[in-house]
């Protein structure tokens, strides 16, 4: 079984893999890895359904630079080597806990935060922690616990000083800002769901309707130009499958319109992630990796359907997929 890290191939295999729903074992077998570095590598990336490919490659890239950098000892006497005014420093620190407490974020993790954002190694341990704040054990482990649930910081274990670091990346902000953007489609997707429960003709299924379609807004507004980009790319494979004659595979997609693998599997990912986008239609899974376009159950009432089928088989010469 190979060793060593994983490639940037690899992790386009991977995304493929999610896209086509298989399972961490699965895509751990075309790899020839085990499962649990699969698994490890989908779960630090943003899960499932938020992993891409290149972000991923280039996120771990930055993680082994930091790790690396984070190596070096703490040097408590790093303000003054650097020129900095210990007073104007700690004005700063405690200034900027204070926006983020007004932001929502309790104190004692918005100051362990803020340690963390201006040390230059941009990792402490809990003990340098408890030295700079003056507070106890206790209070930073709770506030660390609750930045964890976050994903803004994450823990490093150093094996020869047998303890742990605790570590804010560069990009913190955009995994940040994700989680956010997750936060909105899971509000929407759940409103979405309600409404179906309830019927969108009733009064709370239209209230939940609406409330859906506010949360959708906000998710992708949220998620900008990015976002933009993405549902561009799984209309232009919806149409692709609209114009198939049979269900497509992602390889078979990628083919046709001469993207890379990951640009399909992201697209068919963001399909599956909103309908909303491609009413009256909706993707679907054929099986065996392959994917089909067909239409939303809920536009019209079983009445309605079998009314359309029984008008179209009366007429000589149509048909209809």
């Amino acid at each position: 079984m190979p060793g060593g890290r994983l490639t940037q191939l690899d992790r386009r295999r991977i995304a493929a893999g999610l896209a086509e729903r298989l399972g961490y074992a699965e895509i751990a077998r075309q790899l020839d890895r085990p499962t649990s570095t699969v698994s490890r590598e989908v779960a630090r990336n943003g899960g499932p359904d938020r992993y891409r490919a290149d972000y991923a490659h280039l996120a771990t890239e930055h993680r082994a630079r930091r790790r690396k950098s984070a190596r070096t000892p703490h040097n408590p006497g790093e303000t003054a080597a650097h020129g900095r005014d210990p007073e104007a420093v700690h004005g700063f620190v405690e200034q900027f806990a204070a926006l983020m407490v007004r932001s929502g974020l309790p104190r004692m993790a918005a100051r362990v935060l803020a340690c963390l954002v201006t040390t230059d190694s941009g990792a402490l341990t809990s003990a340098e922690l408890v030295q700079r704040l003056r507070v106890s054990p206790a209070s930073v482990s709770k506030a660390i616990g609750y930045l964890e649930g976050l994903e803004v910081i994450r823990r490093e274990r150093d094996a020869r000083a047998r303890r742990e670091r605790y570590c804010i990346d560069d990009d913190v902000w955009h995994r940040t800002w994700l989680v956010s953007t997750r936060k909105q489609a899971s509000w929407a997707e759940t409103a979405a769901r309600g409404a179906e429960v309830f019927g969108t003709g009733t009064p709370a299924g239209a209230r939940l309707t609406s409330m859906g379609g506010f949360f959708a807004r906000v998710r992708d507004s949220m998620a900008g130009d990015r976002a933009d980009g993405a549902i561009g790319d799984a209309r232009t494979v919806l149409a692709a499958l609209v114009h198939a004659d049979d269900p497509l595979t992602a390889d078979e997609l990628a083919k046709a319109l001469g993207w890379p693998l990951d640009r399909v599997s992201g697209a068919l990912r963001t399909a599956g992630e909103h309908p909303d986008i491609s009413d009256p239609v909706v993707l679907r899974s054929a099986g065996s990796g392959a994917y089909a376009v067909v239409t939303r159950d809920d536009r019209l009432s079983a009445a309605q359907r079998e009314a359309v089928r029984r008008l179209s088989q009366g007429r000589p010469g149509t048909g209809h997929r």
